[in-house]
Parts: structure tokens; C-alpha cells; sequence
């Protein structure tokens, strides 16, 4: 028999394993793989270590490691390897629903010395392509989906940063640094892509909602002048993407439900003999809703849908192989009331229809071409198509044609990028790009009601651009690194091209800060469809006025500082120059009209010449506190002025010269574990936008009324300026993790205080005087996700 006191402690003992189990937290996969951050091949016989837990491992001849029941949560993950920095990641979130797969690159060690060590605090965010050393960040997945009002669209997210902004809260174009949108530049796995997004016009960067689904996005980069080598065709920014492979081990997947539409994706294994995956994602939506919500989205039909994916299959000696694209279409039907009473603007009367397909089909194959060498190569279709179609109502409720336009575009790429490592302090990146273009331009529009319909563009023809860089890295001593370059960009079309140089240096002062210049000139197409334009000669006879125009041109200057107050704080200041030249306006010295002040619209079919110029200059300071804790921050400021010059010679503001943005964005979690084990987390997000309204030109009252259009006045442009821009929002979510299962419940207040921000002043036929148009109001959005 027991004595009393062993039974006693073995009842105790009892007792606390009951309650520990009750109270056992929910565990989590974690597994990835440790690559070379230049070449990216895989690393065997790193130590993989996670501290708080005092597991490690180490990776496999494919650079593979893997760790069991980690507790669900926020870790952190300790990576060494002969040679190579040691790295921290910390803040790596782990759920209940979906293993935790990382792609962990570590940067060579090119010194002696032995504390050489990389921290995912003080290089968090830094680029994820080497080459780019100043106005360059990297942005996580987490980022797009926890900011107030992302919305998991990178645009939308993007506007949080140093001195960038919406011209129009509609939709998710952006300007940087008082460049028109029009400049930005979209890459997907290292090939340019059309633009992504939903309701979006022929000649525009942006639209009304991200094609992209975050559920295949990985950590990519975003860049916001003088872009390295390996960047061309773009002169205000770069999206460079890069897409997430599919577990290939488990089959996981996500639904969501919400204001939005439905969203569902699915990834897994392709076999269980096959180290291949795939992930895909599809999305049905409908915006009529929020339509009927009176809160600035137009009445009618609005809906849109779109597919993404990404399939893996790697082989044993072939190299590596992924086959990825999306597709999505868009449609929009507004149709008047047959009650003239009920016209309250001009825009009453009008019937639109609009179809908006795109898509992109393509294949990459990467492959080591020794232990020094790597070489990618991606072949990418994408198609684009643009449908509008507008009837004005007449007063007896006939309708006249107002607007037409179907705008086509093909295009098939060929890219190649060679990275060669010459030495632990030398590389050389070359490649080059091709495209062939068919495309298919019609357009035929009234000036006014009152006008003739006029066809001002019916174009189909086959063109091609080629693309071709070099650069070379050099890191002569630790704290020093140089990149030089040069980037070639052609037209067929008309044989215009541009031979740029790029260079830029970091110099780490200590520890905790660095310095860095870059100077890159720049080089961007015409939108295919300003080359069309159609005019009448003293003959009568149609032509293309534009057909010679020349590439838009800039030079980039930008001294940047960054200073790492602690582990989790730090301080970037950027001063930047840009002048640009080469720039179309218009070829009458009375109209001002400049291709620097196109914000999201048709093609251009007024005749232009390259005699424009312009200037953007400006200092951007950003404070950012880092996720720890589970609270991050961050606060940035931009002055700037952006300045242009048309034909007559006289410089003025353009419609982006805001002189001024503060951005703030902010978020704590609170976490707790219940008494059964259920990790939950409620996270408050807050986003506060402050800027300088955008520039406007007054209206010529009397022409308007005679000619029943808006008519500006010319030497007036851009003299007037809107009301300051003020905007909060505001998100709430609720995360829940069961047993194999997370449950994430949010709410994005857009627009809290419903401030009425003005966009624009037209002059209404249906009034007969100017009015002003203002930016949406609070828009709710509402979502409910389940991740197993």
C-alpha cells in the first residue's frame, strides 16, 4: 500500500495534468527553407533555432527544415550558416489553421569579423532585390491585411507610406512624389504585367479593386525613385510581386464571406511522390450594395470576378518550373430614371455599360548553373480588354450615342535575368526583356451633348519594345556597397529609345545608421493608344499626329539617411530631385495641357509634341515603430513641390502639387489564451491621412454655358487649389484559433468621420453652374474568413 502523502502527491500531480490539459495551447507546422539571398539557391547545414523553445535543427541538402507543435502565437527564429550573417526573424505569426511555411534568405559574410549578424528588426523591410539601396522597401502580406482600410490590396496599403496618396478615394490609383499614376510600373514574378486591378480605364495604373488576391502574394518590393538597373518602362514607381508557393505536404484552404463577395482558395500537394503544389484563389463580388448605401458608389450593376494561381514543380536537374496568372472581369450597367424630375445632375441622363477583362497567363524556370551562377526565365500572354459604351437620355427620353470605345491589347514576353557571383564582394545581374504587342484601339466620343460624334481613334496593328540591363554590385569593404548600371529601352513603333545609366552607394556609418545617394535616368512609353490619335489634315484626311513621339524622360536624385533609434524604432529621411523632360503637351502654346497631369483616363487624342518639361522636389521623413509587442506605428511626412512646363514656357503647379502629406497608421493586438485553450486576438487599427489639396484650374463660366462642357481656363491652369485633404480609418478584428481551424472576423471603417474631401469642380449641363465633386463618405466593410 501507498502512504498517505505519495497518494496525496499523486492526486495533486493528477489534478494539475487535468488542468494543464484544459488549458494545453494549440500547436502549429512551422517549416521553410534557407536560401542564398543573391543566387536563391538552397542552403544545406544551416542551424535553424528557436529560442523561446530551445529547439533547433538543421536544414537538409534541399535547404529544408522543419519544426512540430510549436505553440500557436508570435516566434521568432535564429538562422547561422558558415559564410553567410546570421539572421533573427522574429514576430513570425503562427496559426492554429494553416501551417507556417518561411522562405529564409541570408546575405553572404564578406568579412572577419565575428559578430556579424542580421536582425529582423534592423533590416526589417529592407528590399528583397539586393540591388535597390535608396527609396526602396519590401512590404509583407500582414501588412495588406492588417492596415486600416488595405483591404489586402498593395495600392491601397501602399498609400501609408512617405509620400504617397490617392488622388481619388474611388479607387486605388496612387500618386508618388507628384507623379502622375500613370508612371507606375506593375512586375509579377519578374515580368512586367498589365494593370491588376478591376474597373480600370485603357490608360490608367489603377482601378477600382485589386485583381490580386493577398492569399497568393508574398513579401514583395516597392520602390519610389531611382530604381536599380534591372526596373525600365516607368518613371514614378514599381510594384515588384512575388507570389507564394502552396504547401506541399497538406492540403489547406480559406473561405471568406463578406460586404465584398466571396472569396475562397485552395492549395495542397500536386501528388503525394511530388514535391510540387499548387495554390489558387477565386473571388465573386457584387458592389450593388454598397451602391444602394448612398455613400458616393453609383447606382446600377456592379460586379467583378477574378482567378488567381501559382503552381510549383520542381524537378531533380531540370531546375525548377511554376506556372502562375490571374484573370479577372469587371462590369459595370447604370441606366436613368425615365422622370426628368429626377435628374439632379448631368450624370442622371447617362447609360453606360462597361466590360473590363485582363489576364495573364505565364511560366517561370529557374535553374544553377553551377555552385555561382543562376539564371531565370519567365514567358508570360496577357490580354486586356476595354469596353465602354455611352447613351445620353434626351429630354423626350430618347437616347443619342455619346461614347464608344473598345480597346484591345496582346502582349507576349520573353525576360532572362543571369545573376554570377564573381566573389563574396562581387556580382553581376544582366537580362533582358521583349514584348510583342497587337493591339486594337477604337474610340469615337461627343465633346458635349450638343456636339457631333467624332472618331478619334481606329487603330489595329502589331508592334514590339525591347528591354536590356547590366549591373554590377560591389562591397569592397563591409560597410560599403557600390552598384552601377545601364538599362535599354526601345520602341519599334517608331524607333524611339534610351540608353540610362543607374548607379547608387551605402555607406554604414555604425550600427545603427547608414547613408546612401542613387541617380538613375529614366525612361517611359507612351500609352499605345496616344501613338493612334487620329486628327484631320488641311485636306480632310485623317492622320496620327503623334506618331513620332518620343519617350517621357527623368532624371532621379535622392540622398537618403536611416537611423535606428532601438531594436524596433527607426528614422529615414529622404531628400529627392526629379526632372523630367521629354514630356508631351500639347502642340498649341495656348493650351497647357500636360501628359504630367493625367490621372486615371482615356488615351490622350489631342496632337502632342516632346517639348514639355517638369520638376518634383521634396524631403520625406518616416518614424516607424515596428511590430513588437503586438503594437507597431508609424508617422512620415512629405514636403514637396511638383512643377511643370508646358509649351508657352511658364511653369506651373500640376494637379498633384499638394506641398504637403502626413501619414500616420497604428495597431495593438490583445491577445489572450481562454480556459480551453483558444488563442484570440482583437486588433484596433487607425490610419490617418493629412495632406495638401490637389490643384485645380478655374472654370470659363459663359463658354461652358455656350458650348455645354466644362471649359477651362488655360492660362489659369492649375492656379487654384482644393481645401485640405482629412481622412480616418478605422479597423477591428477578432482572430480565433480552435483546433486546425482560425477564424478572423473584421470590420474597416473607411472614411470614419465621413469627411466630404473635394475631388474635382465640373460644370453640370442639367444645373447650368459649376459644381463641386466631392470623394466618397464612411464606407463599412465587413468580412468573415476561416483559414484550416
Amino acid at each position: 500500500m501507498q502512504a498517505p502523502t505519495e497518494k496525496i502527491l499523486l492526486l495533486l500531480c493528477s489534478f494539475f495534468a487535468i488542468v494543464s490539459s484544459l488549458q494545453a495551447q494549440w500547436t502549429q507546422h512551422i517549416r521553410g527553407t534557407v536560401t542564398d539571398r543573391i543566387l536563391q539557391k538552397p542552403l544545406a547545414g544551416a542551424t535553424v533555432t528557436i529560442p523561446t523553445l530551445h529547439r533547433s535543427t538543421v536544414t537538409d541538402s534541399n535547404g529544408n527544415f522543419s519544426f512540430r507543435d510549436v505553440p500557436v502565437g508570435r516566434q521568432t527564429i535564429t538562422i547561422t550558416h558558415v559564410g553567410f550573417k546570421e539572421m533573427t526573424q522574429d514576430n513570425i505569426e503562427v496559426l492554429a489553421g494553416k501551417e507556417t511555411i518561411l522562405n529564409l534568405p541570408l546575405e553572404i559574410n564578406n568579412t572577419t569579423e565575428k559578430a556579424a549578424v542580421v536582425t529582423g528588426n534592423s533590416h526589417r523591410h529592407r528590399p528583397l532585390n539586393d540591388m535597390s539601396v535608396v527609396s526602396a522597401r519590401s512590404f509583407t502580406v500582414e501588412e495588406t491585411r492588417k492596415y486600416a482600410a488595405g483591404l489586402n490590396d498593395p495600392l491601397r496599403m501602399a498609400t501609408s507610406f512617405a509620400g504617397v496618396m490617392a488622388p481619388f478615394d474611388g479607387n486605388n490609383d496612387i500618386v508618388i512624389r507628384g507623379n502622375s499614376p500613370t508612371g507606375l510600373l506593375w512586375r509579377m514574378e519578374g515580368v512586367e504585367i498589365p494593370n491588376p486591378n478591376h474597373f480600370s480605364s485603357a490608360a490608367s495604373s489603377g482601378g477600382g479593386i485589386s485583381i490580386l488576391s493577398a492569399q497568393l502574394l508574398a513579401n514583395s518590393d516597392f520602390l519610389t525613385g531611382a530604381f536599380s538597373a534591372d526596373y525600365g518602362n516607368a518613371l514614378s514607381g514599381v510594384f515588384d510581386l512575388h507570389l507564394r508557393k502552396g504547401n506541399n505536404e497538406k492540403k489547406e484552404y480559406t473561405l471568406q464571406a463578406g460586404v465584398l463577395g466571396l472569396d475562397a482558395s485552395a492549395e495542397g500537394p500536386l501528388s503525394k511522390t511530388h514535391k510540387g503544389s499548387f495554390l489558387v484563389n477565386y473571388r465573386y463580388s457584387t458592389l450593388a450594395l454598397l451602391g444602394k448605401m448612398n455613400i458616393g458608389i453609383p447606382d446600377g450593376s456592379i460586379d467583378f470576378q477574378d482567378l488567381s494561381y501559382n503552381i510549383s514543380l520542381p524537378t531533380s536537374r531540370a531546375g525548377n518550373f511554376t506556372f502562375f496568372g490571374f484573370g479577372g472581369l469587371s462590369t459595370q450597367t447604370t441606366d436613368p430614371k425615365r422622370d426628368s424630375t429626377k435628374w439632379e445632375f448631368q450624370d442622371d441622363r447617362y447609360k453606360i455599360k462597361f466590360n473590363n477583362p485582363t489576364g495573364i497567363a505565364g511560366m517561370t524556370h529557374s535553374i544553377f548553373l553551377g555552385s555561382h551562377t543562376s539564371l531565370r526565365s519567365v514567358l508570360a500572354a496577357s490580354y486586356t480588354g476595354n469596353r465602354i459604351k455611352g447613351d445620353y437620355m434626351e429630354d423626350d427620353y430618347s437616347f443619342i450615342p455619346y461614347y464608344n470605345s473598345d480597346d484591345k491589347t496582346r502582349k507576349y514576353t520573353l525576360s532572362s535575368t543571369l545573376d554570377h557571383r564573381f566573389s563574396n564582394t562581387s556580382l553581376l545581374r544582366t537580362g533582358a526583356i521583349l514584348n510583342l504587342l497587337h493591339y486594337e484601339f477604337y474610340q469615337q466620343a461627343r465633346q458635349s451633348p450638343i456636339a457631333p460624334l467624332e472618331e478619334q481613334i481606329n487603330s489595329i496593328g502589331n508592334t514590339k519594345t525591347i528591354q536590356a540591363f547590366a549591373e554590377w554590385q560591389a562591397r569592397p569593404a563591409d560597410r560599403f556597397q557600390t552598384n552601377i548600371g545601364l538599362h535599354y529601352l526601345e520602341l519599334f513603333y517608331n524607333h524611339s529609345r534610351a540608353l540610362e545609366p543607374r548607379a547608387s552607394i551605402k555607406y554604414e556609418l555604425d550600427n545603427r545608421s547608414s547613408l546612401s545617394f542613387g541617380y538613375g535616368l529614366h525612361s517611359q512609353i507612351q500609352q499605345l493608344g496616344i501613338y493612334y490619335a487620329q486628327d484631320t489634315n488641311a485636306y480632310g484626311r485623317y492622320y496620327h499626329p503623334n506618331s513620332g513621339l518620343g519617350l517621357t524622360r527623368a532624371h532621379h536624385f535622392v540622398l537618403s539617411h536611416n537611423y535606428r533609434l532601438s531594436k524596433d524604432l527607426n528614422l529615414k529621411t529622404e531628400l529627392y530631385y526629379q526632372y523630367l523632360f521629354n514630356v508631351p503637351v500639347n502642340a498649341n502654346d495656348t493650351n497647357t495641357f500636360s501628359t504630367l497631369n493625367i490621372e486615371s483616363s482615356d488615351y490622350v487624342s489631342d496632337p502632342l509634341v516632346n517639348k514639355g518639361k517638369g520638376r518634383n522636389y521634396g524631403i520625406e521623413i518616416s518614424l516607424e515603430k515596428y511590430l513588437s509587442r503586438n503594437l507597431y506605428y508609424m508617422l512620415n511626412t512629405s514636403i514637396y513641390q511638383s512643377k511643370y512646363t508646358a509649351l508657352d514656357g511658364v511653369e506651373r503647379n500640376t494637379r498633384f502639387n499638394g506641398n504637403y502629406l502626413i501619414n500616420g497608421v497604428a495597431g495593438r493586438d490583445f491577445v489572450w489564451t481562454t480556459a480551453k485553450g483558444r488563442a484570440k486576438t482583437f486588433g484596433v487599427n487607425l490610419k490617418l491621412v493629412y495632406a495638401g489639396g490637389y490643384r485645380t484650374t478655374p472654370i470659363d463660366v459663359e463658354s461652358s454655358r455656350i458650348q455645354q462642357k466644362t471649359v477651362i481656363d488655360q492660362k489659369e491652369a492649375y492656379t487654384q487649389q482644393n481645401t485640405a485633404y482629412f481622412r480616418t480609418d478605422l479597423r477591428f478584428s477578432l482572430k480565433r484559433d480552435y483546433h486546425h481551424l482560425t477564424t478572423t472576423l473584421s470590420l474597416d471603417l473607411q472614411n470614419l468621420t465621413g469627411n466630404k474631401n473635394v475631388y474635382s469642380q465640373s460644370y453640370d449641363i442639367q444645373k447650368g453652374k459649376v459644381i463641386t465633386n466631392y470623394q466618397v463618405g464612411l464606407i463599412p466593410v465587413l468580412n468573415y474568413k476561416l483559414e484550416f
